[in-house]
C-alpha cells in the first residue's frame, strides 16, 4: 500500500459521519479514535475507543450503506485509506490486514451476542428487560467497538497502547 494512502488527522477531527455514505476502508496505523452514535445531538453516546489495527468503514465500502456511527480522532491519528477500487489489490498484497478486519468484525459480533444474551435472560426470567440493558444492546448493535465498555478502552489506553 502506497505511503500516500496514509493520512494524518489531528485530534477532534471527524473521519466518518453517521448517516453519510462512505466507500473507503480505514485502518488505524497509529493513534486512537472515538466511536459515537448520535454525535453532535442530545443523544450523543460514546460507544467505544479504537486503536492501532482497528478498521472501520468496511461495511459502507462493502454494502454501500450509510455509516451507522461517527468516528472522531481522539489523538493525532494516522490512518491507511483503501478505496473500493484498491480493495482487490489490498486483499492480495495485505492478507494479514484482512485478518485484522475479520477479527474486528468478529469482536463486534461477540459484543452483539453478549448484549442479546442479556436481553434473552431478562425475557426468559419473565421480566421486561431493563431500559439500561436495552440501551446497551442497541449501542452494541449500532456500533463498531472493539471494547465491551468505555472503561476497558480507557484502561487499555492508560497502559500506553
Amino acid at each position: 500500500m502506497s505511503e500516500s494512502r496514509i493520512m494524518s488527522y489531528p485530534a477532534d477531527t471527524v473521519i466518518i459521519r453517521e448517516g453519510e455514505l462512505n466507500s473507503t476502508l480505514f485502518k488505524i496505523v497509529k493513534g486512537h479514535a472515538e466511536v459515537y452514535v448520535g454525535y453532535g445531538t442530545e443523544q450523543e453516546t460514546l460507544i467505544g475507543i479504537i486503536g492501532e489495527k482497528a478498521c472501520f468503514g468496511e461495511l459502507g465500502m462493502l454494502l454501500h450503506e450509510p455509516s451507522v456511527y461517527t468516528i472522531v480522532a481522539y489523538s493525532e491519528l494516522f490512518i491507511m485509506r483503501v478505496s473500493e477500487d484498491e480493495f482487490g489489490t489490498f486483499v492480495r498484497d495485505n492478507y494479514t490486514n484482512i485478518l485484522d478486519i475479520m477479527r474486528n468484525m468478529a469482536k463486534t459480533m461477540l459484543v452483539m451476542r453478549y448484549q442479546i444474551n442479556l436481553l434473552l435472560k431478562e425475557i426468559e426470567a419473565g421480566r421486561s428487560p431493563k431500559q439500561t440493558v436495552i440501551t446497551d444492546a442497541r449501542k452494541a448493535m449500532f456500533g463498531y467497538s472493539m471494547y465491551r465498555s468505555i472503561q476497558e478502552a480507557v484502561d487499555y489506553i492508560g497502559k500506553g497502547n
